[in-house]
């Protein structure tokens, strides 16, 4: 079994910052590529960031320069720094992990998600 863990959602004003945390626990073999992804009320999960095992990143359009995706493998965590944001940023945040776990096949796992609220 995996366990995606995610911290560090809340409310924040528009033009401030936040940092996510997602841990993976478990018995786990190797984490290849790690994600974070988002849904606001009403529509559907869109993609924010990925990154990954040798730390290659991709970034929607949205969160360019503003939102930074980094990754520590000894702790099998994944971060999203997320900079100047705006009330659009308003959604829940999922983190997401291709995971290859220890004797069994490998799969992609989510988290619990965090909510982030940006006030305007």
């Amino acid at each position: 079994q995996v366990q995606l863990v995610e911290s560090g959602g809340g409310l924040v004003q528009a033009g401030g910052s936040l940092r996510l945390s997602c841990a993976a626990s478990g018995r786990i073999f190797r984490i290849n590529a790690m994600g974070w992804y988002r849904q606001a009320p009403g529509k559907q999960r869109e993609l924010v960031a990925t990154i990954t095992s040798g730390g290659s990143t991709d970034y929607a359009e949205s969160v360019k320069a503003r939102f930074t995706i980094s990754r520590d493998n000894a702790k099998n965590t994944v971060y999203l720094q997320m900079n100047s944001l705006k009330p659009e940023d308003t959604a829940v945040y999922y983190c997401n992990a291709d995971v290859t776990p220890i004797a069994a096949t490998r799969a992609n796992y989510w988290g619990q998600g965090t909510q982030v609220t940006v006030s305007s």
